[in-house]
């Protein structure tokens, strides 16, 4: 029986492979919920655009009326709660953003699933599902190399943003609790891949080489990330939204630790490959240090274990294969869509995906 999945967040980053994942690969209909803000917008969604199992709903998480009314217009049985302010850097020059969206919002946006779902017949709230997806940041970071982040690990966030998304965890855990609504939580590795907004390492950087401009490493680039290939998130958020246990928690990770500097140098040896600079130089000559950013965590790494154990997923790009398609993919669209976003030339108001469907 196809799933009616609520998608908060879904033109952004991780949103919108989650969107995409489910338009190519079930026959679930979907909601796609966002405030479009600086980093979400609708490109990202344009393959799915016309599809008429997807409808989009430009508002906002925190606005509990227009969350009770997409609750009842559309009736999901499983709610994909992405949506999220996540860039740290942006967190330490204004953490209040952080905390609206990502405390108040999530506070919100359960209450509103919590009333829709009291309502529910017995044979419908058997098969509802809200999935709070989370970050391993919550975790802080890893001292010794044997160390991995669990999903019993304790919490310890660095960060505004950090502090703002272990808050919602653990609200989405308090509400499972109390009020007995099936609740999941996934926490998740550095992800990177098409679409990823340009201020972001990876594509910065690439972006960044290509435009001959410097390339900044914060510190000497020594913190370690492991790396999760979105399209692979995106199949792992959907597995755990339909097949996961409510209550349980599922940490997701690419298997690919890797330093910054590591990272920065790889996508240089991509580039000096597919598209080399004119003249003849490497794009490692554009590698630039930079002061270190405050709190800067050294090191996460993931555990993905349980979900391979209890669900059967595991990664299928490796690090090399993930980063040759998103080097291929940004210098294929780098005058499409990254130009539309860095410029912010797109429209964030056309709201011609699907339309309203009961």
């Amino acid at each position: 029986m196809a799933n009616r999945i609520l998608v908060t967040g879904g033109a952004g980053f991780i949103g919108s492979a989650v969107a995409r994942n489910i338009i190519r690969n079930t026959s679930d209909s979907l909601c796609i919920v966002d405030k479009l803000t600086y980093a979400g917008t609708l490109e990202s969604l344009a393959e799915i655009s016309s599809n008429e199992r997807c409808q989009f709903e430009k508002t906002d998480i925190c606005d509990r009326a227009e969350m009770n009314r997409v609750f009842t217009e559309f009736h999901p049985n499983i709610v994909m709660h992405l949506a999220a302010e996540s860039h740290v850097d942006r967190s330490i020059d204004g953490p209040g953003d952080f905390i609206q969206t990502n405390i108040v919002g999530t506070y919100t946006l359960l209450e509103a699933a919590r009333s829709y779902f009291s309502a529910l017949p017995p044979e419908e709230k058997a098969g509802f599902r809200f999935h709070h997806i989370s970050t391993d940041e919550v975790y802080g970071d890893l001292e010794r190399p044997e160390d991995f982040f669990r999903e019993n690990t304790p919490y310890a966030p660095s960060s505004p943003y950090s502090a703002s998304k272990a808050s919602s965890d653990h609200l989405v855990r308090a509400w499972k609790r109390t009020f007995q609504l099936p609740t999941l939580v996934t926490n998740c590795s550095n992800n990177y891949g098409p679409y990823h907004f340009p201020e972001k390492l990876i594509p910065l950087m690439i972006l960044n080489a290509l435009d001959g401009k410097p390339l900044p490493v914060y510190g000497k680039g020594e913190q370690i990330r492991d790396w999760l290939y979105v399209e692979d998130h995106a199949r792992a958020l959907y597995l755990v939204a339909t097949q996961g246990i409510p209550g349980e928690t599922y940490n997701i990770g690419g298997h690919n630790e890797k330093k910054n500097i590591e990272v920065v140098q790889r996508i240089c040896a991509l580039l000096d490959e597919l598209q080399p600079r004119p003249d003849g130089q490497s794009y490692r000559e554009q590698i630039t240090f930079v002061e270190d950013r405050p709190g800067h965590d050294l090191r996460y790494a993931i555990d993905a274990g349980k979900i391979k154990r209890e669900l059967g997923w595991a990664p299928r790009e490796t690090f090399d294969s993930g980063m040759r398609k998103t080097v291929e993919w940004y210098l294929k669209n780098r005058f499409g869509w990254c130009k539309n976003v860095q410029e912010g030339n797109y429209n964030r108001e056309r709201l011609g995906i699907g339309g309203k469907k009961p």
